[in-house]
This record gives structure tokens, C-alpha cells and sequence, in this order.
């Protein structure tokens, strides 16, 4: 491939996981890579890497690696249920649009009740109305709330709203949980240390993205309740999750965690997507949809403008949240990767007939 062709190939937008590994996750995989180590977590790096997540959350919890998120929202939220529970979600959220079925095939049939709420955000009134509007035998008991953080449109819940979820949830005798595939962007995004927006707010479990900020593979699934952690071990396993070589996955939360590169990645990203934002927003004929706050810009332009972009090789996605195209940014994404996005659309709505 010539030079000129590999480097568009980097030029895409449509998702962070599109980017590659980091050298920081690279390295630890390397170092890891030396010798012989035991097998099946039970192995240097893998405590390690558990041990360093317990200092980022300033708590003593559990930790278990899986291969990706599929996996750790899925069997985190299995573990809350039983199969006759319900687990209340927003309508856009992954667990509810992009899961395939994993949540409710890995409990054994527990029902995802979906609710709306403005900029991805779940409506507090609206769950406690799901929650209360049905409380005999035929109705599947709500047991856990499932939040997105960051969300599917790139909003970041608050820590004032993650104690309304997490009051609201114990107030009916449920769990939280949060899918937290973008969590780093969000950190990053309030300014806040992790403990704030996950277990001193209420959240009982976090799914801990790996994959979206640098690593391979790998997510983190965090209990801060111990006791809810219980055969979890067992979970991993049956559903096939249960690295042998799990080094190779735990290895590199630890170059990401020790030198805070999780989050220097995630702040890279952040702030491409608003020099992204800033520049889009003066154009006429393209609409900022939703406020950008961590590494995502969605925004609505005319079709022909879509066209042309694809046209030209430009990679994003236009079903992700309730319409328009979603541009992501990633730790490897650059400034003149931005640029040259913004250029193309510029072009794009000129060529069509639009006026910038």
C-alpha cells in the first residue's frame, strides 16, 4: 500500500476503535511477554494491574478482566439479576441497541426496560415511573438501573446525576450499574477523580473500557460491593472469558494506569473532538446535535454532503444515537486529521450548493 493510501486509512473518524494500541499498552504487553508466567490470572500482572485500579478508586474492590465490553456488560449485569428481573437503560444505550441479545441471553432471559431522556441522559421521573407503574407477579421486577457514562451521544452524566441514579436506585431496592466503555472521557471531561462518579455516588459495578482508549483488548469489570462479586469467577469462565494467557490482557492496564496514560489518551481525544466542534460550529448547513463533551461530535448535514464525503473515503457512522453522523476521535487521532476533516466537509457543502 503507498504511503499516501495508508495514511487515509488513518484518517477515519467513524470510531475509537478504529485506533491502534498505544505505545504505553504495547510496552507492558511487551514486558510482559518475558519468561514464563502462569496461566489464568494467576500471575503477577494480572495482581498488579487489580492492584493499581483499586488505588484509582481509592477502595479495596474486585476486579475481573474480560476480552470486551459485550462480555463485561453483559455478565456484570447478569450477576444483579435473576432471570424474572428487568434492568431499566436508556433508549440509546449500548446494552440496549448494540448488545445483540447478550444481556438477556447470559441471565437467562432478564427483560431490558428502555427509557428516553434528552442528550442520551435518562430521565430520572421516567425510570421511576417504569419502576412503579407495575408491581404484581406479571411484570418482571426492576433490580437493576444501567447507566452510560460516557453516553451513547457523548454526554457526561454528572456527579450530581449519578447520585440521583444511584438514591433513586436504592430507593426501590436496586443495583447500579454503569457501562463505562468511554468512562476515561468522561474523568477527564468533569475534571473529577474516578471514586466521585462511580462507588461514593452510588454505583455498585463498572464496566472499565480498555479497548476505546489505546489497549487491544480487555475490559475491566469492577465491583465495589465485594459481596456482589461472589462466583463471578465462575460467569467469566462459562461464557468463555476466562483468558489463559491473561497476562496479555492485564499487563497493559498497568502501563496505562501507572504513568496516567488512560487519561492523558482520553484527554487527547477530548480535545480533538472540540477543535472539531469549534470549527463545524460556523459552518452554515451543519448543526452541532447534541453538546460535545467527551470525544464525539454528532452533527446533521445535508445528504449530499454525506455522500460526497463518503465518496471521498471518509469513514463515520450515521445510525449511532437518533440520526445524523457521528464523528470519533481516538488518542491516535491528530490535529491535522481534524483540520483535514473539516476541509473535506467545507468542500463537500460548497460543491453541493451550500454556503460557508
Amino acid at each position: 500500500m503507498e504511503e499516501s493510501n495508508l495514511k487515509q486509512s488513518y484518517n477515519q473518524f467513524a470510531s475509537d476503535n478504529y485506533a491502534g494500541i498505544c505505545p504505553e499498552a504495547w510496552q507492558a504487553m511487551q514486558t510482559a511477554n518475558a519468561g514464563f508466567v502462569s496461566s489464568y490470572g494467576d500471575d503477577v500482572w494480572t495482581e498488579r494491574a487489580c492492584e493499581q485500579l483499586r488505588q484509582v478508586f481509592e477502595t479495596d474492590c474486585q476486579v475481573f478482566f474480560v476480552f470486551n465490553g459485550t462480555a463485561a456488560n453483559s455478565l456484570a449485569l447478569a450477576s444483579l439479576c435473576r432471570s424474572y428481573h428487568s434492568v431499566i437503560c436508556h433508549e440509546l444505550a449500548h446494552v440496549e441497541t448494540d448488545e445483540c441479545g447478550a444481556p438477556e441471553f447470559f441471565s437467562n432471559g432478564t427483560k431490558l426496560l428502555h427509557v428516553n431522556g434528552p442528550g442520551g441522559k435518562l430521565d430520572l421521573a421516567e425510570v421511576e415511573r417504569v419502576i412503579t407503574r407495575r408491581s404484581d407477579i406479571h411484570y418482571p421486577c426492576p433490580k437493576v438501573l444501567s447507566l452510560t457514562q460516557a453516553t451513547e451521544v457523548g454526554t457526561v452524566y454528572t456527579p450530581d446525576e449519578i447520585r440521583g441514579a444511584g438514591e433513586l436506585a436504592r430507593r426501590h431496592g436496586m443495583r447500579l450499574q454503569m457501562d463505562g466503555a468511554r468512562f476515561a472521557n468522561a474523568v477527564v471531561a468533569l475534571d473529577i477523580a474516578p471514586a466521585e462518579i462511580t462507588w461514593r455516588a452510588g454505583v455498585d459495578v463498572l464496566c472499565l473500557g480498555g479497548a476505546k482508549n489505546g489497549m487491544a483488548i480487555g475490559e475491566a469489570v469492577v465491583f465495589f460491593d465485594r459481596e456482589l462479586a461472589r462466583e463471578f469467577d465462575y460467569r467469566c469462565k462459562q461464557a468463555g472469558q476466562l483468558a489463559s494467557k491473561m497476562r496479555f490482557i492485564s499487563a497493559p492496564w498497568i502501563g496505562m494506569l501507572e504513568n496516567g496514560a488512560w487519561l492523558n489518551n482520553a484527554r487527547h481525544a477530548n480535545n480533538c473532538a472540540a477543535l472539531l466542534e469549534r470549527r463545524l460550529a460556523d459552518m452554515d448547513d451543519i448543526r452541532i446535535m447534541y453538546p460535545r463533551q467527551a470525544n464525539s461530535v454528532f452533527v446533521e448535514m445535508p445528504e449530499p454532503v454525506v455522500t460526497l464525503l463518503r465518496a471521498a473515503g471518509w469513514h463515520f457512522y450515521s445510525f449511532i444515537g437518533s440520526g445524523g453522523a457521528r464523528f470519533m476521535c481516538s488518542w491516535q487521532t491528530t490535529e491535522q486529521d481534524v483540520l483535514q476533516l473539516v476541509e473535506a466537509i467545507r468542500s463537500a457543502t460548497v460543491a453541493t450548493g451550500g454556503v460557508i
